[in-house]
């Protein structure tokens, strides 16, 4: 998938070549989550529909849903004002969050030194993405 496509180049990429990249839910505004793309993964994006991230853990393309079923399929896709952030607005099947909940943003910061956790459904993450090794 080397396709090539104009906006690439006005993407600011880090030294390590990549780019903080925002999912929202593109009915609803809701934040999902933020992971990392590069210039690989936003041209396969772009090209195929599906969100596909990179995984700075694994060192490989991270193709959103490939094992959980929780597929993020692009609806518009958005350069913020120093092109170093890109906003992905996306169609979310199921939760975007490895804990199980619907959005990674479930925790709140208050005053004083605590995280309150929001009321979020929980699931286990065993049951979305399977027992690790398996």
């Amino acid at each position: 998938m080397q396709a090539i496509h104009p906006v690439l180049d006005a993407i600011r990429f880090t030294a390590d070549g990549l780019v903080p990249a925002i999912a929202q839910q593109h009915d609803t505004g809701e934040v999902l989550m933020m992971a990392w793309m590069t210039r690989e993964t936003v041209a396969e994006t772009l090209e195929t529909g599906r969100v596909c991230y990179w995984s700075r853990s694994r060192g490989a393309p991270w193709r959103k849903g490939e094992s959980s079923g929780q597929v993020q399929t692009l609806k518009a896709m958005r350069l913020d004002c120093d092109g170093d952030t890109l906003l992905l607005l996306v169609d979310q099947v199921g939760v975007a969050c490895h804990t199980g909940r619907r959005s990674c943003f479930y925790r709140e910061v208050r005053d004083g030194p605590d995280l309150v956790t929001i009321a979020a459904p929980e699931v286990d993450p065993a049951a979305l993405y399977g027992t690790p090794g398996a």
